[in-house]
């Protein structure tokens, strides 16, 4: 029995479908600005392992009175995120600094050379954009991506951080340098993955052991190539990482191993923005990802079947019937096929006092990418989108805003991974929309294939929110609440 055909066998759960996927273009550049040009070079504070390492695995939600918030998969990184917000950075400011975080501490998912999509709300100007900066396949084929994180992390920073470029980034460069224990998150996703990681010197010289194995969680590891690309990218903003002789380190390894990616199109990759989709899903006014990218034509499709669905007399009193059936006729629409169990991605989300919400996921295309690390840099590069079926998992990245009829923000997150993770997102808004409280992570559906596939969300049900991590992973919630 196929995995499509199985999912009608799980009307009494969501545990929907280990993964499938359809396939998507990749989003053309434009001349877009490339982000913040910067101009001070503060210290890099170094965070070691140790200094978190109580909050390991702990996965625990924020206090249910913060206004400031970050949730996501790994929680070094959210701590990362939640320290920013209490340094007075934006939600924007936190949210990049979690990547740059995650780039270190969770690169089976969010390494430099992959790609994403954020979406942003800021009351205070009433502006919504969404910043497309996912990685594509390069001119002359070939199994890597050209990276989008960079320069799309710049971009969103520049226009709505508050905070020097060089805060957010630093964090994550102290991760390489100085070290850090291997979290349980990140255990969960290499435990399975020593085949792919001894194919690479640099991995695994960080992730395996003497006897060839994963190392476990609570090991120290660090990555000095990774901080000193790093320090550049802090010091020189993205034009550092394209250009320059990092960016020509990287497209040398590239062309030695075949990888076919043209310089012109590395040093001119340019994210895009724009406005992203919004639908109506109960009482909720929802924001995803824009029709033009897989993402939003996937998450999009399945949202709207689960309204049309709800407003069925079956529908409104069986939400998770009417869920499977959204599911079932989103894969049906886009001719899904089996996919690979990890896809490595990853979402995550953060909200600032001042009423600023961002929502991000973020992939390599498979866990580790193409699995190849451009010597001396500890660039990862993400495998091509077309290279395979791993490669189609930006069609499951589900960052999602949702607000009330009046305007109010409700939910914030992102969903990342595979298309379980787009239907336990439309699970919690369909809810929220139904007038249900989601106030604890036990009120969440896990996607069933956890830590593969997660939901990450910040719900605010009145004028004060929580932030609530997958409930069948090893996320974390965090307040950046100054107490």
């Amino acid at each position: 029995m196929s995995l499509c055909s199985r999912i009608l066998a799980c009307a009494t759960s969501l545990l929907l479908l280990s993964g499938c996927s359809f396939g998507l273009g990749s989003l053309a550049g434009d001349d877009a600005d490339d982000g913040p040009v910067p101009t001070t070079t503060p210290s890099t504070q170094s965070s070691s392992g140790g200094g978190i390492g109580g909050m390991l695995g702990l996965g625990g939600g924020s206090s249910a009175g913060a206004k400031a918030l970050v949730v996501g998969d790994e929680p070094y990184a959210v701590q990362v995120g939640a320290a920013i917000l209490q340094q007075g950075g934006s939600a924007a400011d936190a949210a990049t600094a979690m990547y740059f975080a995650l780039a270190v501490t969770y690169p089976v998912a969010a390494g430099l050379g992959g790609g994403g999509i954020c979406i942003v709300r800021d009351s205070a100007t009433s502006r919504t954009e969404e910043f497309d900066f996912l990685a594509r396949d390069s001119g002359g084929g070939g199994t890597y991506a050209v990276p989008g994180n960079v320069r799309g992390f710049a971009m969103m920073q520049g226009i709505y951080g508050t905070l020097p470029w060089q805060r957010d980034v630093a964090p994550g460069e102290g991760y390489a340098s100085a070290g850090f224990a291997i979290s349980h998150a990140l255990s969960a996703r290499i435990a399975g993955l020593k085949d792919v990681i001894r194919l690479d010197a640099a991995l695994a010289s960080e992730f395996l052991d003497e006897s060839g194995n994963a190392k476990p969680a609570g090991a120290v590891v660090t990555n000095p190539d990774l901080a000193a690309t790093l320090a550049i990218v802090r010091t020189g903003g993205p034009n550092a990482f394209y250009g320059g002789n990092l960016g020509a380190r990287i497209l040398a390894y590239s062309s030695q191993q075949d990888g076919a990616i043209a310089v012109p199109e590395f040093a001119r990759y340019r994210a895009t923005r724009t406005t992203p989709q919004a639908l109506q899903l109960g009482s909720q006014y929802v924001l995803l990802p824009s029709q033009q990218t897989g993402a939003g034509a996937f998450s999009g499709a399945l949202f709207e079947t689960l309204q049309r669905a709800l407003d069925t007399e079956t529908g409104a009193n069986d939400l998770q019937a009417a869920i499977v059936v959204s599911v079932k006729q989103a894969l049906a629409r886009f001719r899904v096929t089996d996919l690979p169990q990890d896809l490595g991605a990853t979402g995550f989300a953060a909200t600032d006092a001042n009423g600023q919400a961002v929502a991000c996921g973020v992939t390599m295309n498979g866990p580790f990418g193409a699995g190849r690390t451009a010597q001396g840099t500890g660039v990862t590069l993400a495998r091509a989108p077309s290279s395979g079926a791993a490669g189609l998992a930006s069609a499951f990245l589900t960052p999602v805003i949702s607000t009330s009829s009046s305007g109010t923000l409700t939910l914030v997150g992102a969903g990342a991974g595979g298309p379980n993770a787009t239907a336990a997102m439309g699970y919690t808004l369909a809810r929220l929309g139904r007038g249900e409280a989601i106030a604890r992570r036990a009120d969440l559906r896990s996607t069933g294939v956890a830590p593969f596939d997660t939901i990450n969300v910040i719900v605010c049900p009145g004028d004060a929110c929580v932030a609530l991590p997958d409930p069948a992973s090893n996320g974390l919630g965090a307040s950046g609440d100054l107490h």
